[in-house]
């Protein structure tokens, strides 16, 4: 539920993002003078630091729109930016890898209390995930790609992770097509068939092709 920092979590992405000729961003969130440890602080917080950023990035490289892979908080955060805070209108995909979409069962979301106002939130039935998944999970045009393992110990049950499936929205269990592949929710954003589904739902249109030759290993 507490990402680790972008150096950590996006070492294996991001270079084969830019080697697809995409420019690459990433952001570190969630931390305050109070308590600078990132991904503790508010979710609506994050997701106004989120709101920055985007800008900054949209203003530097011109695009119209942007592409965002989170993982964990960070799959989940930019659904509040997308539905409350106008980034409806400036992103065009969002990819979540083991997303805590609705929150988790497992100790009390690993924390409570002032000290991390984003464990409390991701609680399974918290206050915030209720009016962020009401009434639409999905609004606007953007497309919404949720990859998830069985095996995660930290989105629990795993299927908390998956938003209502649409025209604009596609679940991914990669044990569906890699039986083999037994990775957990911190190593995720590191497996090979986790990055290849990314890679499918930025290149086309709409979200991922649950049906995409990904090429099982193992």
């Amino acid at each position: 539920m507490k990402p680790k920092s972008m150096t950590d979590s996006w070492q294996a992405l991001s270079p084969l993002l830019a080697n697809n000729g995409y420019c690459v961003f990433a952001l570190d969130y969630g931390g305050s003078p109070g308590n600078p440890i990132q991904a503790y602080g508010p979710i609506e917080t994050s997701a106004a630091e989120l709101s920055t950023f985007v800008a900054r990035v949209l203003s530097s490289t011109h695009a119209p729109k942007v592409d965002i892979v989170g993982h964990s908080q960070g799959g989940m955060m930019p659904r509040y930016y997308i539905k409350h805070l106008g980034g409806r209108r400036h992103v065009e995909d969002l990819v979540g890898l083991a997303p805590s979409n609705h929150g988790t069962h497992v100790n009390d979301a690993f924390g409570s209390g002032p000290l991390c106002r984003a464990c409390d939130q991701q609680r399974a039935g918290s206050r915030f995930l209720t009016d962020l998944n009401s009434p639409d999970e999905t609004p606007g045009t953007v497309d919404y790609t949720q990859v998830e393992t069985e095996y995660d110990e930290v989105v629990v049950p795993y299927t908390s992770a998956f938003l209502d499936p649409g025209p604009h929205s596609v679940n991914i269990l990669l044990q569906d097509r890699c039986p083999a592949d037994h990775v957990d929710h911190l190593f995720i954003p590191m497996d090979q068939q986790a990055i290849t589904w990314v890679l499918d739902a930025f290149d086309r249109p709409g979200p991922a092709d649950p049906a995409a030759p990904i090429g099982c290993l193992g």
